[in-house]
């Protein structure tokens, strides 16, 4: 059934590759994109998944634009976006395919993936270098200087940031060369809203928090969890807690470790390396197309 148009959050374009996927048969992946970037940060990753047999979606947050140039015209659109609006748009988007999908997100998206999965509405979930839900206790250093140039402000928690070469250089694209660095950030880098990196700082002293996952839903499905072995924002220590967390599952859950990459191992020279990892899993977990 088609959405309302009066009353959905899916977009055109969203719909568009919703009815694709239904029409192909195939099994559906949907993709979340983190702060910073936007839905065709995983352009490639549709490519080759479309060449393995999946059908794929990549989901806006709510309100994103459509291009880097659009986002960079109107970051105030960015502003005040929440983890629980952007699980329920992704919910929404899920609830028009006719097939249970693969749900594969990075950072704030990785930990949206583990928010869908743990609403039971993934067939098998990846995660990668995902931010901290409630439970995740550690505090690295490394993630706390990443993540300081929106946390201290207060004032960021309704606004959209945007990051400087330098904080974009640290957090991101610390792994790569300085030339990939510059091309990086001007080719993905978008503002982001603050409030997100808020709801994660504050998730273990808010019983109420958005963002936090249902770790034990017995149909969450199998977990993989991805880190990135120079990754600042989302140092190992933190994404090993997650998978700690996400253990407490009866589905398999799987955690591994990509070496030599920063937090732009999604949309970096790396990024086969970590898409490999991602279809190895769902092929040993009856995820194949």
């Amino acid at each position: 059934m088609s959405p309302d148009p009066e009353t959905t959050t899916v977009t055109a374009r969203e719909a568009e590759q919703v009815a694709a996927a239904n029409e192909s048969g195939r099994q559906p992946v949907v993709f979340i994109h983190g702060l910073w970037l936007l839905h065709s940060s995983w352009d490639a990753w549709r490519t080759l998944f479309e060449q393995k047999g999946y059908a794929t979606i990549a989901v806006d947050w709510p309100d994103d634009p459509a291009t880097y140039a659009e986002a960079h015209a109107h970051p105030e659109v960015f502003a005040k976006k929440s983890v629980g609006q952007v699980a329920d748009h992704v919910a929404e988007v899920i609830a028009g395919l006719e097939r249970k999908p693969v749900v594969i997100g990075h950072s704030f998206g990785g930990l949206l993936a583990q928010i869908i999965a743990g609403r039971g509405l993934a067939s098998a979930s990846v995660s990668i270098d995902p931010a901290p839900s409630r439970g995740v206790l550690p505090l690295p250093f490394s993630a706390l200087k990443a993540s300081f140039p929106v946390l201290g402000n207060p004032a960021n928690r309704g606004k959209a940031v945007t990051l400087t070469f330098e904080q974009f250089r640290y957090g991101f694209a610390n792994a790569v060369s300085e030339e990939e660095a510059h091309t990086l950030y001007e080719t993905f880098h978008v503002p982001a809203p603050g409030r997100p990196l808020f709801q994660a700082a504050t998730a273990n002293l808010d019983p109420t928090t958005e963002a936090k996952a249902d770790k034990k839903n017995p149909a969450r499905g199998p977990m993989l969890v991805i880190s990135g072995g120079k990754d600042n924002i989302v140092p190992w220590k933190l994404a090993n807690a997650a998978y700690k967390q996400q253990r407490k599952n009866p589905n398999p859950t799987e955690i591994v470790e990509i070496p030599g990459v920063g937090h732009s191992l999604v949309i970096d020279s790396h990024w086969t390396e970590v898409a490999d990892a991602a279809i190895g899993f769902l092929d040993r977990h009856g995820a194949k197309p």
